[in-house]
């Protein structure tokens, strides 16, 4: 094998089989899309309002209502947040659960969670049951973040393996998009749309539960667990060649120095480990302050708040989501011919221009009382949107949860991958239950405090983020993390040593 990471390293083919493991893990995606579209539309419902948040809807009714603070009410936004609480302790269970029965068996488990919290939600008579739901949801929405990117890393091709990744997120999209038109028909439908809105998560959820019966193990789990046998039947199956000797060899090596780490999350605090650890946790804090989840959670609000009334909101929203689905699309055909940095650093100039503009038009022509915007200005507003969710849909959603899956040693990788979705659900978290407050009192200036934390993160990307396309999972300490100008400092020789070895 060569030291040149562009090369595909071990032999494989595409085949049918495979292509169903993909697409069926990747509803994993959809499940976590579908509930993250449908909170907004919901919250924004009236009947949903009347009978769990009386005084959101006699604020929202109320003649001087304040544009920017019609929905500031901690009650709902825990509605929403509580989702992100529950699945970030659930990551890390999930992350012992991935290593001691597989990470079929934990997508398995999030589709059933995923179907009690639908059960829940959608019959909830009361604001305990609402919520109790929503953390059966985040549970597994926890179990899943963790398990689908793992198992669509590990069972990927080391020349397909970023296209193959973003399949989770592109479900993502899909999932939103659903979400949006669902909530476009449901609204019209007194009393109870809510519930049919709520209840449709169960849909994604049995999916993935049938789905799991087909799928694999893969290979890197079952070896992890030494089923080598089977490990490396897997590995024939999936790559559809039998020579897999070279691959096979590689992932038992990886595996033998896993099993010498007894502790992973001690392990994962020695400075050898910080350099993915670091990208890791820095990929999906950043990716929820590019301001992404306030913009789609809230897409109905933000565009009712600018003044297109409830329909053209949501119909808006079903735009802005067709869009993240599209964008998507793109980054799986470029993400593995010119790399995760150039999509990351390119998005950055977009997503800071966007957020700029939308920020100085409201600041100008959104005053907190009477007037909502304009109609040129209110479509020019979704427009903006349009690009800014452009340019994030084809960089920092997908790539977070790529690189963070892909960067680990086989030793620390579902510890620091649990580390990863941790972070995400907390800022998720922290965005979801902050945001309409934020709106409420920074009025505008909302977008360019993001678009000041867009600043940071190209920063981030240029100086500090390797570039990892076609570098195969288990050589990335060799081939990324020690020819890095700056994390090569943090790679000690006693790593190097049983890596060599391992070889």
């Amino acid at each position: 094998m060569g030291q040149n990471g562009n090369l595909p390293a071990f032999n494989s083919k595409f085949t049918l089989y495979m292509g169903v493991c993909w697409i069926i893990a990747a509803f994993g995606g959809l499940m976590f899309g579908y509930d993250i579209g449908i909170s907004g539309g919901v919250t924004a419902m009236d009947d949903f309002l009347l009978k769990f948040f009386p005084e959101v809807y006699e604020r929202k009714l109320h003649a001087k209502e304040d544009n920017y603070c019609k929905y500031d009410n901690q009650l709902l936004q825990l509605f929403t947040s509580s989702l992100y609480l529950a699945a970030l302790f659930a990551s890390f269970v999930a992350s012992k659960l991935c290593t001691v029965i597989g990470r079929k068996w934990t997508i398995r488990l999030a589709s059933l969670l995923f179907i009690a919290g639908a059960a829940l939600t959608a019959g909830g008579v009361n604001l305990i049951m609402l919520i109790f739901g929503r953390i059966c949801f985040g549970i597994g929405v926890g179990f899943g973040n963790e398990a689908v990117p793992l198992f669509l890393s590990e069972v990927a091709p080391s020349n397909h393996r970023g296209a193959v990744n973003i399949l989770f997120q592109l479900f993502v999209t899909i999932g939103i998009l659903i979400a949006n038109i669902v909530n476009y028909f449901t609204s019209k439908m007194h009393p109870n749309g809510w519930r049919l809105s709520l209840a449709i998560a169960a849909v994604p959820g049995l999916a993935l539960f049938l789905g799991s019966f087909v799928i694999t193990e893969t290979p890197t789990s079952l070896i992890e667990r030494k089923k080598y046998e089977k490990g490396k039947t897997v590995l024939k199956k999936i790559r559809g060649v039998n020579d897999v000797d070279a691959e096979f060899d590689q992932i038992v090596s990886a595996s033998e120095m896993a099993q010498q780490v007894k502790h992973p999350f001690k392990k994962l605090m020695k400075l050898s480990s910080m350099p993915p650890l670091i990208i890791a946790i820095f990929l999906q804090v950043f990716q929820q302050f590019t301001g992404i989840n306030a913009i789609m959670f809230y897409a109905p609000v933000l565009f009712q708040t600018v003044g297109l009334g409830n329909d053209a909101a949501l119909l808006s929203a079903v735009i802005t989501g067709l869009v993240n689905v599209i964008s998507t699309l793109v980054s799986i055909l470029l993400v593995d011919k010119v790399g995760r940095r150039v999509l990351l650093l390119e998005a950055c100039v977009q997503m800071f221009i966007t957020q700029s503009v939308i920020g100085a038009i409201l600041q100008v022509h959104l005053k907190s009382h009477g007037n909502t915007l304009g109609h040129g200005q209110a479509i020019v507003v979704v427009l903006l949107v349009c690009i800014y969710v452009m340019g994030f849909a084809w960089s920092w959603g997908p790539l977070g949860w790529l690189i963070p899956s892909e960067t680990f040693p086989m030793e620390t990788r579902t510890a620091g991958f649990a580390f990863a979705v941790s972070s995400n659900m907390l800022f998720t978290f922290l965005i979801a239950q902050a945001f309409l407050s934020m709106l409420c009192h920074m009025k505008a200036m909302i977008f360019f405090f993001f678009a000041a934390w867009i600043v940071i993160m190209g920063l981030f990307a240029l100086f500090l983020l390797p570039e990892t396309k076609n570098v195969p999972i288990d050589l990335m300490v060799e081939r990324v993390w020690k020819q890095h100008r700056v994390w090569k400092k943090f790679m000690n020789d006693d790593h190097k040593n049983r890596v060599e070895a391992g070889r």
